[in-house]
């Protein structure tokens, strides 16, 4: 299946925020040498860029970012500033091949600071400027912050002056989550507009999208985001940053990977890899209903459902796991009807069962799904035990090869 407007995706880039956003949702923290795996595995999938801190703010970060950069790693390695000598200086110093500068321009925050809009656009190409001086190569993004409330025109005048003064990406950021597609607040219609103005100032940087989840709605917002042009999302493992996080890694791999053909290529089968590491050593658990990547996601369990799904995946299946190196699962309690049981039974190889005993073990499986648990393969050759036992009239020997 093809979305509309998908031609306008090719080329899809993703920026992966777990090792800077995500370390900014409460207690999550990972030391260097797990930080080196997270990132080795994000460079195995396939991300463009890997942010790996904000240097400044503490001596191991910046040593984390300056040993990442020395990696040899196919992406490149992003470190965090804001748009001040000091920040820039210590992101240098950190070796990264990628530079984000942030500055919020919205009238409010600049008047908190005491700043007008031109005197902060002269703070932010300074940085800019200097980066570029002190590393020709370097690749920098500038962000401003709170992009989506501020006025578009102020935005586009910042953006424009820091393109000229050398950044080449362009990141708008819904800093607060609070886009909503289809709406007079729809990322969709704001980007196109940004766009009209950078172009009325003759310039046209890459554009990419930051969308915090507030409301829910950080890959949707990512995705319209997407088809008003913007070529680099960002995203994190689990959705990890402030407040409710940004855009999930695995949600929008799956998106571009199967609705949109031709945006990228990733080595999907390492994500389950990367999703267990980081969540071990962040202690934030995969939700069993979370998309793609929670316990859920592929697992029928109504009897209707399995029934149906045993025949064809796709019946009530809209993604294919198979690219994660993952399949479809059937769930026995209290839902279950009799194909997912026959199934369940052909994967324990318990030979035929006479209408009478299996109705019995079905009945029982029904039982303990009313408990709340499900039924594994272990319990489910114990219930058979079980049941074929009292049958029989004979006491049930459950072993393991029941």
């Amino acid at each position: 299946m093809t979305l509309p407007g998908a031609g306008a995706l090719e080329g899809v880039g993703i920026l992966d925020a777990t090792l800077r956003e995500g370390e900014q949702a409460p207690g999550v923290y990972f030391e260097p040498h797990v930080k080196a795996a997270i990132a080795g595995l994000l460079d195995d999938i396939g991300v463009e860029v890997i942010e790996a801190g904000h240097p400044v703010v503490d001596a191991e970060i910046s040593r984390a970012v300056y040993s990442l950069s020395r990696r040899g790693f196919h992406a490149r390695i992003a470190a965090h500033a804001r748009a001040c000598r000091g920040d820039v200086e210590a992101a240098l110093a950190s070796g990264a091949g990628f530079l984000g500068i942030f500055l919020c321009v919205s009238p409010e925050r600049l008047r908190e600071r005491g700043l007008t809009l031109a005197a902060a656009l002269d703070q932010v190409t300074g940085a800019i400027i200097l980066a570029k001086e002190r590393q020709p190569g370097l690749i920098v993004r500038f962000t401003p912050e709170d992009a989506v409330r501020s006025p578009v025109a102020d935005v586009a005048t910042a953006a424009a002056a820091a393109a000229a003064a050398g950044a080449d990406i362009i990141s708008v950021a819904d800093t607060t989550g609070c886009m909503i597609p289809g709406s007079r607040r729809s990322l969709y219609d704001w980007l196109s507009r940004f766009r009209d103005e950078l172009q009325r100032r003759d310039a046209r940087p890459r554009l990419a999208v930051h969308c915090h989840n507030d409301r829910g709605l950080a890959l949707a917002n990512a995705l319209d985001g997407l088809r008003a042009g913007a070529s680099l999302v960002d995203a994190s493992v689990l959705g990890l940053g402030e407040r409710a996080g940004i855009v999930d890694l695995a949600a929008l791999l799956a998106v571009l990977a199967q609705d949109f053909p031709g945006s990228g290529r990733w080595r999907l089968e390492k994500v389950a890899e990367l999703y267990r590491l980081v969540s071990h050593f962040s202690g934030v658990p995969i939700p069993a209903h979370f998309p793609v990547m929670g316990r859920n996601a592929f697992r029928h369990c109504a009897g209707v459902h399995s029934q149906a799904a045993l025949r064809d995946p796709r019946h009530y299946q809209s993604l294919d796991p198979a690219p994660f190196g993952l399949s479809p699962e059937f769930s026995l309690d209290h839902m279950s009807g009799r194909a997912a049981l026959q199934h369940a039974l052909e994967g324990i190889a318990a030979g035929d069962l006479d209408r009478e005993l299996f109705s019995a073990v079905l009945n029982q499986v029904k039982a303990v799904g009313r408990k709340g648990r499900t039924v594994g393969s272990d319990e489910l050759g114990w219930i058979v035990a079980w049941e074929r036992a009292q049958a029989e009239g004979r006491p049930a020997l459950l072993t393991q090869s029941a």
